[in-house]
């Protein structure tokens, strides 16, 4: 029964026992008094079932034939069924019925066919269990660090990233704004923390190949681990990276990206702010400050878990990108499509095949180290073009005979040697005039 026939039932209960009148009692089931007669009969004769009404549990006049639901539902069966995973869904299984099998349905009415045959559950995909994390205990214990794209300033300038720090124990917040999320912004925002607070024991980051990477085939046949420019930086500053398995895992940098681009940008439009500088400005000198006030919490435990901050030259011996070159014979060294030829040095000489470092700072600095020393070197627009071995000779012996002709003897085998004698032809260092062979000498 519907809930509306069990309210007409209950009120024409109170009928029976005559606490009500059959008028009161159309005026509660919001029905004419003619029909409330024909209720109050049907319900004395056969009580509350009388009430049910008399299409319930009929076929439809517009229903489909069984014998094209038995086919479809059988087609199915065969076709489109399978593990919750791989089974079609009732809207792609009327689409390839219609495409494939030349049967028009409706979704919905193959979707309540597929209910009754158990070929399809209303259970949604079950999801994995994630536990919730508490905050760690001690300050600078754990660092969450991501990069947020948005208009942070609506226009008014170029669109930027905001490098976010946020300390998981107390919420305590550090941002910087740039172009894209590359090493060097993160770099420069690590930087900043550093000199406030001091050196994080750990940071938590995405899986992308500015902070962790994917061994490649050559590492894991050697079995070494793979380390990207910014992971190496990190640890040398004893700092152990987290990649997140998703971005629910690193949660409170996310939850604190929504609260960034709803305040800071209306924040930055109050300022007028109209470039990434002026929008670090604002950063460093009040908003971090004036965010933390307000929302940062208190650690549960009282001990600071960060480092000393190593010193300027320190740091610029671990801010620095390194990749390992093979020095050439010429010693000439090729780094990102630029050339730098190698000087001849007083001492420390990289021989030739040796392999070396090429460092490179954010301002453009380039440095070339071998065994932790400084090598001289300028650069060059292109390679030199190494010369042949016979130009070498050449060089060393100026007085060595010219070099045979193409179609000398020395050149040539015996069967395929001129009757009369080789024409001469242009030598490989010059040309000469040919001589025809039936020419008289």
């Amino acid at each position: 029964m519907s809930d509306r026939e069990l309210r007409r039932a209950a009120v024409l209960a109170q009928v029976r026992s005559g606490s009500w009148k059959l008028v009161e009692a159309a005026e509660r089931m919001q029905v004419s008094y003619r029909q409330a007669k024909r209720l109050w009969k049907r319900y004395r004769k056969e009580g509350a079932a009388g009430l049910v009404h008399r299409s319930a549990g009929r076929i439809s006049n517009r229903a489909k034939p069984k014998k094209l639901r038995a086919k479809v539902l059988r087609l199915i069966r065969e076709k489109y069924a399978g593990e919750p995973g791989e089974r079609f869904g009732p809207t792609l299984a009327a689409e390839h019925l219609g495409s494939e099998d030349g049967i028009e349905i409706a979704p919905g009415t193959l979707r309540r066919w597929m209910l009754e045959a158990g070929l399809w559950s209303t259970e949604r995909k079950s999801r994995a269990h994630r536990q919730r994390r508490a905050r760690r205990e001690q300050f600078g214990e754990l660092i969450q660090l991501d990069g947020s794209f948005h208009e942070w300033l609506e226009g008014r300038g170029p669109r930027g990233c905001v490098m976010n720090l946020v300390d998981d124990a107390t919420g305590t917040t550090l941002c910087r704004m740039g172009e894209q999320e590359t090493i060097w912004a993160a770099v420069g925002v690590l930087t900043a923390w550093i000199v406030k607070y001091g050196v994080p024991r750990a940071l938590y980051t995405d899986w992308k190949n500015v902070y962790v990477r994917e061994p490649n085939a050559k590492e894991i046949l050697h079995g070494t681990s793979a380390v990207t420019q910014f992971g190496r930086m990190c640890e040398r500053l004893g700092i152990h990276i987290i990649a997140a398995s998703s971005p629910q895992a690193k949660g409170r940098v996310e939850r604190n990206h929504g609260t960034h681009q709803d305040r800071l940008v209306k924040k930055l439009r109050r300022k007028k702010a109209a470039t990434h500088a002026e929008a670090n400005r604002y950063l460093e000198t009040e908003y971090c400050a004036e965010h933390n006030r307000r929302f940062a919490v208190e650690a549960r435990s009282a001990v600071d878990s960060h480092l000393p901050a190593p010193g300027a030259r320190q740091c610029r011996e671990i801010f620095r990108l390194e990749t390992e070159r093979v020095l050439g014979n010429d010693w000439v060294v090729r780094n990102d499509n630029r050339f730098y030829q190698v000087e001849r040095q007083s001492r420390n000489h990289a021989p030739a095949k040796s392999t070396v470092t090429v460092c490179e700072w954010e301002d453009g600095t380039v440095e070339i180290h071998y065994r932790g020393q400084k090598l001289r070197w300028h650069e060059i627009e292109e390679r030199p073009v190494q010369s042949t071995g016979i130009e070498q000779r050449r060089r060393k012996h100026p007085r060595l005979p010219p070099a045979p002709l193409l179609d000398h003897p020395w050149r040539k085998r015996y069967q395929d040697m001129h009757a009369r004698g080789p024409v001469r032809t242009p030598r490989l260092n010059g040309t000469v005039p040919a001589v025809s062979p039936s020419a008289p000498p």
